[in-house]
């Protein structure tokens, strides 16, 4: 197999506390292009990695972790390139979206062998802290092969924390995992971003996401199309009009006032509430009050409607 580059490629100058950098890194197969001129940084905490299927986040995490090298660019974590990098390996670690273990093997065995191979002084005592970290001391001497699919999930972690990494990356972690099970990872992977650990997953459930990630990678056709907050995203989007709910003690009136006023686009009148357009968030915000009080109608609330993380991914995949 020809690598893609040499061995020796430049290492990016990180950010002050950064653990990731990624300058201008493209990955291809042939004539197709999974990841294309992608920077960004990542500091300890937790981010996460959205796109829709096929957009690169699996390339792009397996870069992160030494799988693959790039095509182009350079990638430095904890200050050194993963690929073909051992001694890095012992500092981060991958949890794969598909269903990597070992099936004939007891899930205690599967991640004894991991902390094994990570050279650790008690492999045991690693073993054992892992899987009570995922919940699966109960099912630790079973065969993988009878898990389900959220327990392989859990068993894979385990695998991953049994040497304690400083950079955990996850591809679709809570695949397959119910509710309970989920809300037990989550606040897993919060403990260890609390601990000063850097996390990057990457989930299809946005809901997840917008609770557990404190920014989000955006990667749309193997482009990073956005980066940071996604609130702070969406205001940034002047192209899109932002829409409010808005209620009330003289609904027909204030909407009346509220279409002379330049900010606004538009608005609708419903049963108990207006649904008011603007291009000029900041304006609109300003002028909302005062023009309620100079018609003695008060504003008994305006909340905005499309600054989730669903409504700015779908602006963002849209474009």
């Amino acid at each position: 197999m020809t690598e893609p580059l040499s061995s020796v490629r430049p290492i990016p100058t990180p950010s002050p506390g950064a653990t990731i950098v990624l300058a201008d890194v493209s990955r291809w197969y042939g004539n197709v292009v999974a990841v294309n001129a992608i920077s960004f940084e990542v500091s300890p905490g937790i981010t996460g990695l959205l796109g829709p299927n096929g957009a690169g986040k699996s390339t792009l995490l397996h870069v992160l972790s030494g799988l693959l090298a790039p095509s182009a660019g350079a990638v430095s974590v904890l200050g050194e390139d993963p690929w073909r990098n051992p001694a890095l390996y012992r500092r981060l670690a991958l949890v794969p979206e598909r269903e990597a273990v070992y099936e004939r093997l007891t899930g205690y065995d599967f991640v004894l062998a991991c902390a094994r191979l990570q050279g650790l002084d008690d492999p045991h005592a690693a073993t054992r802290r892992a899987i009570a970290t995922v919940d699966l001391e109960d099912e630790a001497n079973r065969v993988t092969r009878g898990y389900s699919k959220g327990m392989k999930q859990r068993i894979k972690v385990a695998a991953a924390l049994v040497h304690d990494p400083d950079v955990l990356l996850l591809d679709e972690p809570f695949n397959g995992a119910d509710p309970r099970q989920r809300l037990h990872l989550t606040r897993v992977f919060e403990r260890l971003a609390a601990d000063g650990r850097t996390i990057v997953f990457s989930s299809h459930i946005l809901e997840e996401v917008e609770r557990l990630a404190e920014r989000v990678l955006v990667i749309v056709a193997g482009r990073l199309a956005a980066a940071g907050d996604f609130r702070e995203i969406r205001h940034l989007m002047t192209d899109r009009p932002h829409t409010f709910t808005l209620r009330s003690t003289g609904d027909r009136e204030l909407a009346a006032a509220l279409m002379a006023h330049e900010s606004v686009l538009g608005v609708e009148i419903g049963a108990e509430q207006l649904t008011v357009r603007t291009a000029q968030l900041g304006a609109f915000a300003r002028a909302a009050p005062v023009i309620a009080a100079a018609r003695n109608v008060s504003i008994l609330e305006l909340r905005p409607t499309d600054e989730s993380l669903e409504r700015v991914f779908s602006y963002l995949v849209r474009k």
